[in-house]
């Protein structure tokens, strides 16, 4: 605000000077310059009379010559005054119409406007750095799960694209370098309520000086960054960066966990999707046999070391190998657009091929190319654009890479249900029978969509009715968070996938276990058992349903009649709720609501 005020001043001092000087002026010469009243005596106007005189007259109102009719002195300095304060109005309405088109006070007031909307979020937000296609599809999915997001980008493009963008969530947006750290803490970095950055621009350096100015002025936020260079990985790495997605090497783990575990990876997908999506097959590229890598840059390379160590027979074609250097596999010199070059690969005995150039024009074209060599090809395409997706999906690839995308989806993942990337961690090091065994029974409950994923910790505040229990009673056991608050017999269609506590996680935990404060799941299931979960953990009457199979009444008129019950009971009648409460674990009941 003092820039915007201190702006405003200095462009119109001059402006405001000349008015000042010319209405002094001219208020002077009114008051020296002698006047006669109705009856012809002398008579000098007082500098309030001689102020509203001018001040409509400056303005070319003109109510008449008040208080008394002008002699011809006052006449002719009167019209002096109104050619001069005319003159000088225009002046001074230019000078204001010029500053209001100023980019200067424009850039200040948006900084302003941006900075208050900012400091009006309560909720916890993230700050995104770049909306780019990484920042533009994380932003989408950030508020589509109701979290709040603020966003910084050095192209106006980008910021007017977000302005227009159908969001569920306002997000603020300013076009500013992020390389500064002034346009960091003006989009909240110190706020209490800023939960993380992230770093997703395309430019490696300046995601780096990102990172490292959140760390320095904000300790506590979480950090999360694109890299797609080791060493700049490294970097961040060393200075306490939360997380580092390089796009590249995360989809070469996928794709080389996919070639010897397909269940695994169906799981982590499954998890991973989006709500309300269809369940889809899992994609298992072949094990065995011929891959032909075109292109041996960022992507390539990540791939090969991959693939290289599982002791799959590899050819890789470059066409620039002496920038990208050469691999320790058989090498072909050339595009891969062109027969000739693939075939020079032995292409007709391959069983997959990867398309990994940074050019999408050339990828369609090897993918094309190749099939009309060898049709039971198993092709991999790489899309570095969105703007071309149409085409990326009449080529019918096996599977289609974009970089962008996948770092979305994982900071996605991260930030939505923090619990989850430590179950695909942790799941990596499980056999794929048993990741074969889990598909079973998520499948089982859900049918056809995705699973619902959400995770629960047991406080105050994710199990209120959990708190209120008394001091002398236990936590329950998980298996009964997972009965139906409508009918405890039944389980809930829900998983538990996972625990943590202060000691480490446990993948499937036993339904047995007692929970603990402090505990977090993670479950999957229908969305169904989701909010009757949410119920159960938040409603001390439900909970006391589920645990004991009846709810004691509160409130003056329910004691009474419970007091009045009781007496009851002790002259003979045995009441209803005195039956014997069947304690056995939940059985699955298909839900008919």
């Amino acid at each position: 605000m003092d820039n915007i005020v201190f702006l405003i001043f200095r462009r119109m001092r001059a402006p405001l000077l000349a008015l000042l000087v010319t209405y002094a002026i001219a208020m002077a010469g009114l008051v020296a310059i002698p006047g006669q009243d109705a009856a012809g005596n002398p008579v000098r106007l007082s500098f309030f009379d001689a102020f509203y005189f001018v001040s409509y007259t400056a303005t070319t109102i003109g109510y008449g010559e008040i208080p008394y009719a002008l002699t011809g002195a006052q006449r002719i300095w009167v019209t002096f005054c109104v050619y001069a304060t005319v003159i000088v109005w225009l002046y001074s309405i230019g000078s204001l119409i010029a500053l209001l088109q100023d980019k200067t006070l424009q850039r200040a007031v948006q900084e302003r406007r941006f900075a208050m909307r900012v400091r009006q979020i309560n909720e916890p937000f993230y700050l995104v750095c770049g909306y780019g296609q990484t920042g533009s599809g994380l932003v989408r999915a950030l508020t589509e799960r109701g979290q709040r997001a603020v966003v910084l980008d050095n192209n106006a493009e980008r910021v007017n694209l977000l302005k227009i963008e159908n969001l569920r969530e306002y997000v603020p947006a300013l076009r500013a370098d992020v390389r500064r750290p002034d346009n960091l803490l003006l989009a909240g970095l110190r706020l209490p309520n800023c939960r993380g950055v992230l770093a997703l621009t395309s430019d490696n350096d300046v995601n780096l000086r990102v990172a490292l100015a959140a760390k320095l002025m904000q300790p506590g936020a979480k950090v999360v960054c694109r890299a797609d260079s080791h060493e700049i990985e490294a970097n961040m790495a060393s200075f306490g960066t939360d997380h580092i997605y390089d796009p590249f090497d995360t989809f070469a783990l996928y794709f080389a966990t996919a070639l010897q575990a397909p269940c695994l990876t169906l799981l982590a997908d499954w998890l991973g999707e989006l709500r309300g999506s269809a369940l889809h097959d899992p994609v298992q590229p072949p094990a065995h046999g011929l891959w032909v890598i075109c292109g041996y840059g960022r992507f390539g390379k990540a791939l090969y070391g991959h693939l290289k160590e599982q002791d799959i027979e590899l050819v890789v074609v470059e066409a620039r190998p002496e920038r990208t250097g050469k691999p320790d596999c058989p090498l072909v010199h050339g595009p891969g657009t062109e027969a000739v070059t693939l075939e020079q690969a032995e292409i007709h005995r391959a069983v997959g091929l990867i398309a990994g150039t940074d050019n999408d024009a050339n990828n369609l074209s090897i993918v094309m190319t190749a099939k009309a060599l060898n049709p039971g090809l198993f092709t991999v395409l790489r899309e570095n654009h969105l703007m071309n997706r149409e085409l990326f999906d009449a080529v019918d690839a096996d599977i289609i890479m974009h970089p962008s995308l996948i770092v979305a989806n994982r900071i996605r993942v991260l930030l939505g249900t923090p619990l989850l990337t430590d179950f695909v961690h942790d799941a990596r090091f499980e056999d794929d029978a048993w990741a074969c065994e889990l598909i079973a029974r998520i499948a089982a409950l859900v049918h056809d969509k995705v699973p619902d994923v959400w995770q629960v910790r047991i406080d105050a505040e994710d199990a209120y009715a959990l708190m209120r229990r008394r001091k002398d009673e236990p936590l329950p056991r998980i298996e009964d968070l997972l009965r139906d608050p409508r009918d405890r017999g039944c389980r809930l269609r829900a998983v538990v996938l996972l625990r943590r506590r202060e000691n480490g996680r446990t993948l499937l935990p036993d339904p047995k276990d007692r929970l603990r404060e402090g505990d977090e799941l993670l479950l999957c299931g229908r969305s169904t058992a989701q909010s009757s979960m949410r119920w159960t953990l938040q409603n001390v009457h439900a909970l006391t349903y589920v645990l004991h199979g009846a709810s004691p009444p509160r409130g003056i008129v329910w004691a009474w009649l419970l007091r009045r019950q009781r007496r009851r009971a002790a002259a003979g009648a045995k009441p209803a709720d005195a039956a014997e409460v069947d304690d056995t674990g939940p059985v699955d009941c298909e839900e008919s609501r």
